[in-house]
């Protein structure tokens, strides 16, 4: 999937959406069951801020897509799903039940309840893990995502367990993102690459790799 860039500034539809993604229509439609099941509970449940729903399709699906092009093979770990954003999405590009799956880790019981229905709706390969992500046991993935959850450092401590040198770590960040890294590089070594966002014009996703505590004192 090659992902392109357009304008930033109108609201987006499934079939921008779509054609910027190269996506087929059987994915398509996945993910517009999806985004029409999150604003059937957003009614019930706040799983988004309310003033992103009228670009919800550039605001949360591009934005969660993008990361799509850069996952390696292998099990995925998202931190702090909440209503799937990137996880969800990132199962529904890779297909359906029998595509590698995605762990989507949400302690908040009302949240996980939203992504289990999604999942049915869907055809996801996807499994829900409704707990603390300090207290998951550690399983085999190749990649840990993550989005608007906690300042850099914070997510490799919550990781940790995860963070083997294969895994790469995917977060997708706002301006904050290089104070994050500077701060993080107090405890952590790693090999960064920064991506321009596709959606946030001061956004950036952070791709680390060969993640591990120490500093380099060379």
């Amino acid at each position: 999937m090659t992902v392109s860039r357009e304008t930033m500034e109108a609201p987006l539809g499934p079939d921008d959406v779509g054609r910027q993604l190269g996506l087929d229509s059987e994915c398509l439609d996945r993910l517009i069951a999806y985004a029409e099941l999150l604003v059937k509970w957003q009614a019930r449940i706040n799983l988004v801020g309310p003033g992103t729903i009228p670009d919800l399709w550039r605001r949360h699906i591009l934005d969660s897509a993008q990361l799509f092009p850069y996952l390696p093979d292998g099990p995925v770990l998202d931190l702090g799903s909440g209503a799937g954003f990137p996880g969800l999405v990132l199962a529904i590009l890779r297909g359906g039940k029998d595509a590698v799956p995605v762990h989507l880790a949400e302690s908040d019981g009302r949240k996980g309840a939203f992504l289990r229905e999604a999942i049915r709706v869907t055809g996801a390969s996807a499994v829900v893990h409704t707990a603390r992500i300090e207290s998951l046991t550690a399983f085999p993935v190749g990649a840990i995502t993550a989005r608007a959850l906690a300042p850099l450092g914070d997510l490799l401590k919550m990781a940790e367990k995860f963070l083997q040198p294969s895994v790469h770590c995917l977060f997708l960040k706002g301006r904050s993102g290089d104070e994050e890294l500077t701060q993080a590089a107090k405890d952590w070594m790693m090999t960064i690459e920064r991506i321009s966002s596709l959606t946030d014009p001061s956004g950036v996703i952070l791709h680390l790799s060969e993640v591990h505590r120490g500093r380099d004192e060379r």
